[in-house]
């Protein structure tokens, strides 16, 4: 009976649960409050969670407990000890290939369709295959890795002899299962960074600016947020003279952490509101027009939602306005201060055209700006984010 407590303890979370914070953070204040709760079982009910957003859109009418039993059929190939919650024809049903699983489903149930799991499939970004997007929610990304520079032998020599498994997606760039452990493996930021196979690829962009090797360059990172992209230009290029903003202090103290570990020491920072009609470029910081500026812009978040599938069912449409009006205004703010000549590099981890190829299109209408490369790095074909990048370069 133990899986049924689980079950219906996940029910009950679920039933409370109303999206206003991040679900992680909500399940960690319960485990806090309810003590009885071991680590296998915070684990199997925090599974059962999101599992259950893992569903999206989809058959939204059907009591949660339906809609549970939904999702667990869906998301786990074989029935398991989960087999007491359903009958004899559910689990005739159950089919370890999803397709197949898939199918019986939408027999079952006509109002389920793929589609319905992420319903916006006529405001997506060109070149997204809308089913085959709605179905990887169903399964939860990978975790990547990027090794940094002439750490290539140290990392695959370190995770051998942990026997951790792995797989070589390039030279550089390493995929694992979801929640392994890796702090007393290696040395994260110093030997490789815990960054995304969508996101590891912005340095074929980065790799477009036209920079001479013997020469200084200035780049602002204006959105740094954990600074994965600065850590990345940084490799690609040690000549960056390193600029990080962000809205929040917090985030630019964890970042200094990180840049510390990584041994990035030479850099200045500064606390912002790109979005404030107000901003003024703070008097302490020299350094005001930038070779390269980096907006990895504030978004939707939607090609992430595989791994915070809560924000997938909690969306509406009328957000993808917000964000892209949002992203306006920090580009509005930070496009001064890009010399004639400079490069912008513009970055969403959205799916939505209005996000993305719009938003490009607006600022070359607007801008003296010229498209050098725009790319939309579809990760769902890879267990990974989807992400969107255009490199723009000032006339």
């Amino acid at each position: 009976m133990r899986y049924q407590s689980y079950f219906n303890t996940a029910i009950g979370l679920l039933t409370q649960y109303k999206g206003a914070q991040p679900l992680v953070h909500y399940l960690k204040a319960y485990f806090a409050m309810h003590k009885k709760h071991g680590s296998r079982d915070r684990k199997i009910i925090a599974h059962l969670c999101y599992t259950y957003y893992r569903l999206g859109h989809a058959v939204k009418d059907l009591p949660v407990e339906e809609r549970m039993r939904i999702a667990l059929f869906l998301c786990n190939g074989k029935a398991g000890e989960w087999h007491i919650l359903y009958d004899a024809e559910w689990l005739a049903g159950w089919d370890e290939v999803l397709e197949n699983r898939l199918a019986y489903l939408q027999k079952r149930f006509q109002t389920f369709s793929t589609l319905s799991i992420f319903p916006w499939h006529t405001a997506l970004s060109e070149g997204i295959d809308a089913e085959a997007f709605a179905v990887s929610h169903l399964l939860q990304p990978d975790l990547f890795l990027r090794i940094r520079p002439g750490k290539e032998k140290t990392v695959l020599r370190k995770l051998t002899e942990a026997s951790i498994p792995f797989r070589s997606i390039s030279d550089t760039c390493l995929s694992l299962a979801n929640g392994t452990k890796l702090e007393d493996v290696l040395a994260i930021d110093a030997e490789a960074v815990v960054q995304d196979y969508s996101s590891q690829q912005i340095e074929s962009l980065l790799k477009q600016i036209n920079l001479n090797p013997e020469t200084e360059y200035h780049l602002w990172d204006c959105c740094a947020a954990s600074g994965g992209k600065s850590l990345l230009a940084m490799d690609c290029f040690w000549h960056w003279v390193l600029t990080v903003s962000d809205i929040r202090p917090a985030i630019l103290r964890n970042l200094k952490e990180r840049f510390d570990k990584a041994g990035i020491r030479n850099y200045q920072s500064f606390v912002a509101d790109l979005t404030s009609p107000a901003f003024q470029w703070p008097q302490q910081t020299g350094i005001k027009n930038f070779d390269t500026i980096l907006c990895d812009a504030p978004c939707s978040g939607s090609g992430t939602w595989g791994r915070t599938p809560e924000q997938l069912y909690f969306f509406s449409e009328e957000q993808i306005s917000i964000f892209a009006r949002r992203q306006k205004q920090i580009l509005q703010q930070v496009l001064p201060h890009l010399k004639p000549g400079g490069y912008l590099l513009y970055i969403t981890c959205s799916v939505f055209k209005q996000e993305n190829e719009d938003r490009v299109q607006e600022l070359c209408d607007t801008n003296p700006l010229t498209l050098v490369d725009q790319q939309l790095f579809k990760g769902y074909s890879q267990h990974a984010d989807t992400m969107f990048a255009a490199l723009l370069r000032k006339t």
